[in-house]
């Protein structure tokens, strides 16, 4: 079976598509000073947009791992959540403290979805 590779460079790839299944990680791209409800905002719509990217849609996901800078973050995290899915469609769900790449950046979301 052949792995389809979206927008691939030296380091990634927006996502990977195998056996049905498409992968990819989000990160917040626009304002950093937001705050946690802005950064997760921003993760959430560049979710959807690259889940259609995959012939997808967010009722899709099958797992997600999220990576939070400070649990102190996982009520705000657990309110967006529940107001960005809708019902009756919630993932597998890890959620993990982590340090990331960009210290500016509050939270890291890897999505695995039914796609393509």
């Amino acid at each position: 079976m052949e792995i389809k590779r979206i927008n691939p460079c030296a380091r990634w790839s927006d996502a990977t598509v195998f056996n049905g299944m498409a992968h990819f990680v989000e990160v917040p791209e626009g304002d950093l000073s937001e705050g946690i409800s802005g950064q997760l905002a921003q993760i959430f719509e560049q979710a959807e947009a690259s889940l259609a990217t995959v012939n997808s849609d967010k009722s899709r996901l099958i797992s997600v791992t999220i990576y939070l800078t400070d649990f102190a973050n996982m009520a705000a995290l657990n309110e967006a959540w529940e107001a960005w899915l809708p019902e009756g469609t919630a993932p597998s769900r890890a959620c993990v403290k982590a340090e990331l790449a960009n210290p500016d950046y509050l939270a890291e979301i890897a999505f695995v979805a039914a796609g393509e």
